[in-house]
């Protein structure tokens, strides 16, 4: 690194005379405009936060990430904005058709999920963000290391409702997690058994009860009327996910995922009708 105070980049006298200023305000100088990137770029990132979130609520989540993304770069350790680039990794990668992108969309939300968590352990939407990139990574593995993430999703889950116990987000993901696992093949079963002495209990009872509790705590959760329609026609209750699949429908969109939501949902009251 080149000093600029030592004696080897004193400034010739005719130089100073013809500029009309000290050597030392020069400098000073200099150094100013060293710094004012790094000054500017710091003043940016409330800016760059509010053009994320307002790409958010239009819809545009791919551009939402790279705002967030870009935050990051300044504030590694911005708590709220790791939160946010985690779950938009999960949604992303989701909704991705290539194989291969998916999952690395689901590594980065895993990434993200665990430099939030380093920064604060106790936040609620640092383990709800955790829980969601579990279940994703699940999605996309086999064998003991699916089984070991099945598990994780409720640990983090029920972390979030201890930091938060009116994170319906959290009761959505318990639910989920009891459909699913009570939907568990034998093989499956089995296997979690054998390498971890089984799977906690599950039930499409309990995901039914957790995801009502989320629809309590917030009536305008479009994915949530959907899982929860699923359940009661699993269970033989058609004329509930029927109501539940009506009303879906005149839900507002909130995220970009809502449309396919709602698709879905119109395509199994067909089949319920």
């Amino acid at each position: 690194m080149i000093n600029l105070f030592t004696k080897r980049n004193h400034l010739p006298t005719h130089v100073q005379d013809r500029i009309g200023l000290p050597e030392w305000i020069l400098r000073v100088g200099f150094c100013l405009l060293l710094v004012m990137p790094v000054l500017a770029s710091s003043q940016d990132v409330p800016l760059l936060i509010k053009e994320a979130e307002k790409l958010e609520s239009s819809f545009r989540e791919y551009d939402a990430l790279q705002k967030y993304k870009e935050v990051l770069r300044h504030q590694p350790a911005n708590l709220n904005v790791l939160c946010r680039a985690s779950d938009l990794c999960s949604r992303i990668g989701h909704r991705d058709q290539d194989k291969a992108k998916k999952a690395d969309y689901y590594r980065a939300a895993k990434t993200y999920a665990e430099v939030a968590l380093k920064v604060n352990p106790q936040s609620a939407e640092a383990n709800f963000v955790m829980a969601v990139s579990m279940g994703r990574m699940a999605m996309i593995s086999t064998g003991k290391q699916k089984v070991q993430y099945v598990n994780e999703i409720r640990k983090y889950a029920e972390n979030t409702l201890k930091y938060d116990p009116n994170s319906f987000k959290a009761y959505h993901v318990l639910g989920k997690w009891n459909y699913e696992v009570s939907n568990l093949s034998a093989v499956e079963r089995g296997l979690a058994k054998l390498l971890f002495g089984g799977i906690p209990r599950a039930s499409l009872h309990d995901a039914i009860m957790y995801y009502e509790k989320s629809k309590s705590l917030e009536s305008s959760f479009a994915l949530n009327y959907l899982e929860l329609a699923k359940a009661y026609h699993r269970n033989k209750q058609d004329d509930k996910a029927k109501e539940l699949l009506k009303k879906l429908e005149t839900l507002p969109n909130k995220i970009e995922d809502d449309t396919r939501i709602k698709k879905e949902g119109k395509e199994l009251l067909k089949e319920l009708k």
